[in-house]
Order: C-alpha cells, then structure tokens, then sequence
C-alpha cells in the first residue's frame, strides 16, 4: 500500500481505482432519493418566479457537475454530466444558457469549448427516436430595456447592498450593464438557477475564493436555502469532485458555524468534536486543536475524508502519519485500521463520504490513540 495517503486532486481517482472504485451511480441516486434541494420548486416557465430555483432535484445536481467541469475544463467529464442533465429533463436551452453565462466568469475558451461538446451531443441525438428537449427560449426584452439600470437593481440584490467599482469604473459597468444586466435578464433561468451555476463553477476554479465567498452569500440573498447550497456540496462529491467539493463546503462551515457537538460519538473521540449532517450521506467534521478520535476501522465501505480547513493528521496503523491541510483528499479502503483529528495548534474540518457501502456496512471503534502516539508525530 502507498505509504503517502495524501492525494491531490490530480491523483485521486488514480487512487481510489489502486484501493476500490467509488460508485458514483450509487452515490447519485441516495443524494437524488434524499431530496437535497428539497426547497426547489419548479416554477411556471410563463410567469418564473426569479429568486425560485427552477430545477428538479436532479436536474439540480446535474447543473452542478456541468458548471464545476465547464470552470475546470474537463471536457471527458463533462459530456456524461451533460447526458445526466438532459436524461433528467434539462432542456437544450438552458444548459446552452447555463455554458453561455459562464463565459463571464471562466472566460470565452472554456466556454466555448463546453458549448461544442453540447453541440456534438444536440447533433448525435437528433437521428434518434428519443429526442431530448429543445426547450423554450427566453422571452424578448422590452424595446426600453436599459440594461445598466437592471443590472445595477440586480446587483444590489444580490450583493445586500449598493456596489460601486470605483477603483475600474469600466469593469463596474461591465458588471453591471453586462453580466447583471444583458445576461440575468434573461428569463430561461432564474437569478437563483444562475446563482447556483456560479457557486458550482467557481468551486472549480483554484485561487477564487474571495468570489467564491461572494457569491455564497450572493446565492442566500438570491433565495439559494442552506440546504441547497449544501447539495451542491454533495452532488460534487457525487461526481468525484472532492476538493472542489471541499472549497464550499469550507465557506459554508463559516457561515453557518462548525455545526452541533458530536455527542453521539464522544465516547469514540479525545477532544471536542462537532458535526454538522448534510444529506445523501455527507457529514462535515470540525475538531478541536488536539482532537482526534480512535483507531477504527470501516468495514464494508470506502470512506474519503476531505479537509476543508485547518491542519491534521490522518495515520494507518503501522504507517506514517500523513498531514491534513486544505484540498487533501484520503481514500481509505475498507478493513484498514487508522485514526484521523486536528494537529495540535490548529483546528481541522473535513467532509466524511462512505462510498462502496455494502449490507451490514459497519465501524469498529477501538483503542484511543494515545498520548505518547500522538505527541509522537506532533514534534
């Protein structure tokens, strides 16, 4: 067994596939079967309310997979993600609308790129009986439209309060005549679908997280619930995305704090420990500086641990210990005896996803990892 069990996100699914494949397809269906955009309604296409998201729960999760692979241009992933989306009743248009607005915030190239991969898909269906939908257009603006005026409203909706660019005047109005103007006015998808689409694209892009951030609170103010933002988290990591997953869930963990004490689990832990369920079987962890929990083992199923924040340590029995910083991503097989907590001077956070569970799935908790073990690798 590798020896150095922390994996970058170049490296992951080369990983699991040396230990056990994750069952994405099965992943799907418990986060579709468990309503994780529960709060979606679908909304009237001739009178859509624009601070409704407008897609089904799958659909949802589809849209997320398409805008996460269209920022990190994996065009591979991309096209089954675009397949999932129309198979759950996406319609060509709005995912053409969805790749269209994404120019704005991951450029022209990638962009493009996205859109010929719909196209190819749109071109290879059309011999088929099983035609996938085309879908309604946008409805035509107003002869008056005055897209600065608009864009500037919508701005201000989503950012709480007046924003002025005054250090770029030109990129200020870019923003506003263009991107919330020009582009949000468009109904086929609402203020809070195309909320969404930026939240999920942007967790895919390296070094954004300022406009991660901003765009989090923006999605709240947009009418994006909790639980719906926690969905995207999950519909990630449905798809492999881990440490795309990893950055919103890490900004969610400050907005909404580090979740309830895990007094469930107290027994199995030194140290305080919090946690903070999502649905479809994802559950974010916070420990306390010098938390850990026992040495266990997880028996019929795979467990991926995804730090989002802070520094920790992940060991298997008999091996070194392997830090936990941000983006790390641990696949850890079933059957392997090992620990995981916070280092000594910090606290840590990461998801838990259990994957490749089978009947009678269940953990072993054993010995507490002691003293002596855990100053040991803390020097």
């Amino acid at each position: 067994m590798n020896k150095d069990r922390s994996i970058t996100i170049l490296h992951i699914l080369e990983d699991i596939n040396m230990t056990h494949k994750i069952q994405k397809a099965k992943l799907f269906i418990l986060f579709a079967a468990t309503c994780l955009f529960a709060a979606c309604n679908k909304t009237n296409e001739t009178n859509k309310d624009m601070t409704q998201l407008s897609f089904s729960t799958e659909q949802a999760a589809a849209m997320t997979a398409i805008a996460c692979n269209e920022a990190k241009g994996d065009l591979v992933a991309l096209e089954p993600a675009i397949h999932s989306g129309l198979d759950a009743g996406l319609t060509i248009n709005q995912v053409k609308e969805a790749l269209s607005q994404l120019y704005a915030y991951t450029g022209f190239p990638r962009s493009l790129n996205a859109l010929g991969v719909l196209q190819k898909i749109v071109e290879s269906q059309k011999s088929k009986v099983e035609s996938i939908i085309e879908g309604k257009e946008t409805s035509p603006l107003p002869s008056d439209f005055d897209a600065l005026k608009e864009g500037t409203r919508v701005q201000t909706m989503l950012t709480g309060q007046p924003f002025n660019y005054d250090f770029a005047p030109q990129e200020d109005y870019y923003l506003k005549a263009h991107l919330f103007g020009d582009i949000f006015a468009r109904d086929i998808l609402t203020y809070t679908d195309r909320e969404l689409i930026t939240v999920s694209a942007l967790a895919g892009l390296e070094g954004v997280e300022p406009q991660l951030k901003a765009h989090i609170v923006g999605a709240r103010n947009m009418g994006v619930t909790e639980e719906q933002l926690q969905g995207i988290v999950v519909a990630l990591t449905a798809n492999s995305l881990f440490a795309e997953a990893g950055r919103v869930a890490a900004l969610l963990q400050t907005e909404w704090q580090k979740g309830a004490p895990n007094s469930a689990y107290a027994q199995f832990f030194v140290g305080n420990s919090y946690l903070r369920p999502y649905y479809g079987g994802v559950a974010n962890v916070t420990f306390e500086p010098a938390c850990r929990n026992n040495w266990h083992i997880h028996h019929g199923a795979v467990q991926v641990l995804v730090c989002v924040s802070g520094k920790g340590w992940y060991q298997e029995w008999g091996q070194p210990a392997v830090p936990l910083t941000p983006g790390t991503v641990i696949a850890i097989p079933e059957g392997v005896k090992h620990w995981h907590g916070a280092a000594a001077d910090s606290w840590m956070q990461h998801l838990a996803i259990h994957t490749q569970e089978q009947p009678g799935a269940s953990n072993e908790w054993l010995e507490p990892v002691s003293d002596e073990q855990y100053q040991a690798i803390n020097k």
